[in-house]
């Protein structure tokens, strides 16, 4: 038994260890992101806080995550990403914690928390995506990014199920503190088990170091990005741009999904969250498929530049069309069921976009995912405020997601126009 488990312990690739720990780490991201939008209605009713209060707790995180998106990337490429994706988990898991104490400080505290909170969450990414690019063979990598994103709507749709739980049985409290000791325990292990790069990992073997050395960024990052040449690539501003568009869409659905099933689709409160589950149980299901699928045509002599091209014009190009329509569909079922088909087709993304960084610059893949992801934070912002305008002014569901499909209609074409999937970057 011993031998068995020293055998394992030994060919076990240490590369998949070090991703398993990275999607684990976006699912903790999204489920303490996601988890105070539950336990703020007990706690504004507790605290006598009033929407316009509520809204401004709830916004604060993004100040905090739009900050550190690019310098989270920069220090990750320059120190590894073991170093700051440790630490980033770490300071979120902390704000976590402290979120109740901050609360009854008062709002001024709780803001200043949630700040600190998004702060450490705007490496993650960056970080993941850095030591990604070290790490894993190109072959490999569209799966791992596929990967990663599908813990995102696993990480919303447990801190959903799981936050009302604890709040009845603990008090919103706990649901800060459990939640916050995730990552506090996530931490431990990733110090234990990963290595920023692979050379310096006592217990990978020579048959894994050769196979990532193949495709692997340089350990050596201390020079400065090529800033003026990365962003005058068209390439890059492919990625960008297909970020914010993908975004736009992702973001408006997150805030919006539960709302239009409610008062659009005249489905009754206590079946909101049943029905709004699907669609975030797809993108999970699909993100992991389209990464797996990318990398099958890889290895079976597909051009990378095709392959992203083509995974993008699903990704954008399928939901774009089904929110052209169902706006104007009344059956609460056909309408979930193509919100649903939608995000099946917008997980494709995972071969396209997503996971292009690592193509055209594996040196500066936490620097580029930085730039792309702050770009994919703005419709978080402007993307939901316009929505709730066009609500407002004329109160059509249908043209809130035909301009969200308009904007998946311009990502597709600058997109198909401008993406590369060379690596231009060494």
């Amino acid at each position: 038994m011993t031998q068995q488990a020293l055998s394992l312990r030994e060919y076990w690739p240490k590369r998949f260890t070090l991703t398993g720990l990275s999607i684990a780490a976006m699912f903790v991201c999204y489920m303490d992101r996601v988890n105070i939008s539950v336990a703020i209605i007990p706690m504004s009713k507790e605290l006598g806080w009033q929407p316009e209060v509520q809204g401004t707790i709830l916004s604060s995180f993004f100040v905090g995550y739009l900050l550190t998106q690019v310098i989270g990337g920069r220090l990750a490429d320059r120190f590894g990403g073991k170093l700051i994706l440790g630490f980033a988990v770490l300071i979120w898991s902390i704000f976590t914690f402290i979120t109740p104490f901050a609360a009854l400080a008062g709002v001024t505290g709780l803001i200043l928390a949630r700040i600190g909170m998004g702060a450490g969450e705007g490496v993650a990414l960056p970080a993941i995506y850095s030591i990604y690019g070290r790490w894993l063979p190109q072959q490999e990598r569209a799966r791992a990014i596929g990967a990663t994103f599908s813990a995102i709507p696993l990480g919303v749709v447990f801190g959903l199920l799981v936050t009302p739980w604890i709040v009845l049985n603990y008090g919103w409290q706990w649901a800060f503190y459990s939640f916050g000791l995730f990552g506090v325990i996530w931490f431990a292990i990733w110090q234990y088990a990963v290595t920023s790069y692979p050379d310096n990992h006592p217990g990978i073997s020579k048959q894994e170091r050769e196979l990532i050395s193949k495709d692997a960024a340089p350990s050596d990052a201390t020079e400065a990005p090529p800033w003026k040449v990365l962003l005058s690539s068209p390439a890059v501003w492919a990625i960008i741009i297909g970020h914010f568009c993908s975004n736009w869409g992702t973001y408006v659905l997150l805030a919006w999904l539960p709302t239009y099933v409610n008062k659009g689709l005249n489905v009754d409160f206590a079946s909101v969250g049943i029905f709004a589950m699907f669609p975030y149980i797809a993108a999970f299901l699909f993100f992991n498929i389209a990464g797996v699928i990318a990398d099958k045509l890889a290895q079976r002599g597909w051009q990378t530049t095709t392959i992203r091209k083509s995974m993008q014009a699903i990704g954008f190009g399928g939901p774009a069309i089904i929110l052209m329509f169902v706006g104007y569909v009344q059956s609460a079922p056909a309408a979930i069921a193509l919100m649903t088909l939608a995000n099946v087709f917008i997980a494709f993304s995972a071969g396209g976009f997503i996971v292009n960084h690592l193509d055209i610059a594996p040196r500066y893949a936490g620097v580029l995912m930085g730039l792309s992801n702050t770009a994919g934070t703005i419709p978080g912002i402007i993307g939901i405020y316009i929505s709730g305008l066009i609500l407002g002014w004329t109160g059509s569901w249908a043209l809130v997601f035909q301009v969200a499909a308009a904007v998946y209609f311009f990502g597709l074409i600058f997109y198909l126009l401008f993406a590369s999937g060379k690596r231009l970057f060494d």
